[in-house]
């Protein structure tokens, strides 16, 4: 496959960032006996690069990172270093339960030459506002851009905006990975600190916050159907009127599969769905199981809809 022509983002009016653009969430094979396929990976990667996107983000929470012994995490980002052309960003998951240990991954990442970090708060439990600053800081202090990533849901700590534009005011991060599902919050992250870029955390958002400004996508269904939601993102972000008209038509055949990146199953729904395209998805590390039959039959059915229609 080659990468569908489409008109450009917003980002590419201006300078274009590393962390522009579709940086793909990466998920990542396992072999039968649930080891990592680190070939199957690269060729992922490559694959990516083919079709349309701009760069990866692995080991982060699709990537099943909190599952990876110490020396698998690394090789997952050497991996990708190696496969990606020239072009094509590595954005580093730092996730981790401390700074220090997040930290210690970040310089990883830049030994192993990513272009920036992606970073969860603290999430050994609900760390205070003056916790989440000193875990950016220690972070930040590597060199690479770190893009900060707001899942309140899964670390129980929310970046509210007011607490996004400290991190960003002190030149702790560029930019912000939003995943509470709630566009509004890009208009208040937006007054707060306008020069920082946002960027869309939840699938079935693309369009609500590429009209609010969004700059880049970290996005999960592009691993099964990188063609048709990359050219859903730049028709979102073009900030031309007759490519919204064509970005609702677009996001309206995707939105049932895209739903599937928000929800508990959603590692295993879009690994499903890359193996129903021919792709190389395959089972989950526990705890992640299978999904039940009902949930299955699902994704399969919302999957084939989307094939149907003539998107890939």
């Amino acid at each position: 496959m080659t990468a569908t022509a489409t008109a450009p983002d917003l980002a590419t009016t201006a300078e274009k960032k590393p962390w522009h653009g579709v940086l793909v969430a990466s998920s990542l094979p396992f072999k039968d006996d649930l080891s990592v396929d680190f070939d199957a990976f690269a060729e992922h990667v490559r694959f990516l690069a083919e079709n349309g996107c701009d760069g990866i983000a692995p080991n982060g929470s699709l990537g099943e990172y909190q599952t990876l012994t110490a020396e698998e995490r690394a090789r997952v980002i050497t991996t990708a270093v190696e496969a990606a052309p020239e072009g094509f960003t590595v954005m580093a998951g730092a996730g981790a339960y401390g700074g220090m240990e997040s930290q210690r991954w970040a310089e990883q990442a830049a030994e192993a030459g990513a272009q920036a970090i992606m970073l969860l708060p603290p999430n050994s439990y609900r760390a205070t506002e003056e916790e989440v600053v000193d875990h950016f800081r220690r972070v930040a202090s590597v060199g690479l851009p770190v893009v900060g990533y707001n899942n309140p849901i899964d670390t129980k700590v929310d970046l509210t905006p007011r607490i996004i534009a400290r991190l960003h005011g002190e030149g702790y991060i560029v930019g912000v990975k939003e995943f509470t599902g709630d566009p509004r919050r890009a208009y208040e992250i937006k007054e707060l600190a306008p020069e920082m870029d946002l960027l869309i955390g939840t699938d079935d958002t693309v369009l609500e916050m590429g009209m609010a400004g969004a700059v880049g996508w970290v996005a999960g269904y592009p691993n099964a159907i990188p063609q048709s939601t990359v050219e859903l993102y730049r028709l979102s972000t073009s900030g031309k009127s007759e490519d919204l008209d064509r970005a609702k038509v677009l996001y309206r055949d995707l939105h049932k599969l895209l739903r599937w990146d928000t929800k508990t199953e959603f590692v295993q729904s879009i690994k499903l769905s890359m193996d129903v395209i021919g792709l190389k998805g395959g089972a989950c590390r526990p705890p992640r199981g299978p999904l039940s039959a009902a949930v299955r039959e699902q994704v399969i059915a919302d999957t084939q809809e989307v094939l149907a229609k003539g998107y890939n």
